[in-house]
């Protein structure tokens, strides 16, 4: 359904700081963008090729109208995590990086007996989530 959400940034910088450890531990590196002027001001995490022929990301920046960004009420990005382990280090990231706990990981039964999810808020006050399903108990390693 969705091809890419777009945050905007009021110091790019910070959001770089704390998007690649915050998105690495979901297992999401950068897009390349190489040579496409438009993505100067943008930076993106996901996949990305043939000049967005095929693109799933989370792009960030400022704002193209040039006004300050501003985060809705009510509006959230989830990101798909693959295990409890994933959540837990999505949310460990977002802390130590200058974001600020809106839930921390755990179960949401509310939601489903499987819904293993945890609650941010980046910088700038963008709201990210990261959920993970299909566990009701915590994932043991294995060898």
């Amino acid at each position: 359904m969705f091809t890419y959400v777009c945050l905007g940034s009021s110091d790019v910088a910070r959001s770089e700081r704390f998007y690649d450890p915050v998105m690495a531990a979901l297992g999401q590196a950068r897009c390349q963008t190489l040579g496409e002027e438009e993505f100067d001001e943008l930076m993106g995490w996901g996949s990305y090729s043939e000049q967005g022929l095929h693109e799933i990301a989370l792009w960030l920046g400022k704002p193209f109208d040039g006004g300050p960004p501003s985060c809705g009420n009510g509006a959230m990005v989830a990101f798909k995590a693959i295990s409890w382990a994933q959540v837990d280090a999505f949310h460990a990231a977002a802390l130590a990086h200058g974001g600020t706990s809106e839930g921390v990981p755990g179960l949401r039964p509310q939601y489903n007996p499987d819904f293993y999810a945890a609650y941010v808020r980046d910088p700038d006050g963008n709201k990210l989530a990261a959920v993970c399903r299909g566990f009701t108990a915590p994932q043991v390693a294995s060898d």
